[in-house]
């Protein structure tokens, strides 16, 4: 069974997610393991969703700051970031941009 990144585990979903199960834990309603195959759901889930249902196309423009490469992940922090989407402009002070290939490494 191929394993998928736990990058999104961080985001606002994933963090409600994850105090949800740990409440249920908690709780006493599910076991642990449970809970980590409920996760690695999430992961499979929310990865297959984000390459097969968005469509969605971003240019990305502004100033590089940090870059490095471990472990065959990208990660970019990009001060003043403007993005372009279709029909709108978003800006930020900064963003973290991280960046995996579609395999993890050994598959």
């Amino acid at each position: 069974m191929p394993s998928y990144y736990e990058l999104y585990r961080t985001s606002t979903l994933g963090a409600a997610l994850t105090d949800s199960l740990d409440d249920l834990i908690t709780a006493g309603h599910i076991t642990p393991q449970l809970a980590i195959q409920v996760l690695e759901q999430y992961d499979k889930s929310i990865s297959e969703a984000l390459s097969t249902k968005v469509k969605a196309k971003a240019v990305m423009k502004g100033n590089l700051r940090t870059y490095r490469f471990c472990d065959d992940v990208w990660t970019f922090i990009i001060k003043n970031p403007t993005f372009k989407f279709d029909h709108e402009t978003a800006t930020a002070d900064k963003v973290k941009v991280v960046a995996c290939n579609l395999k993890r490494p050994g598959e």
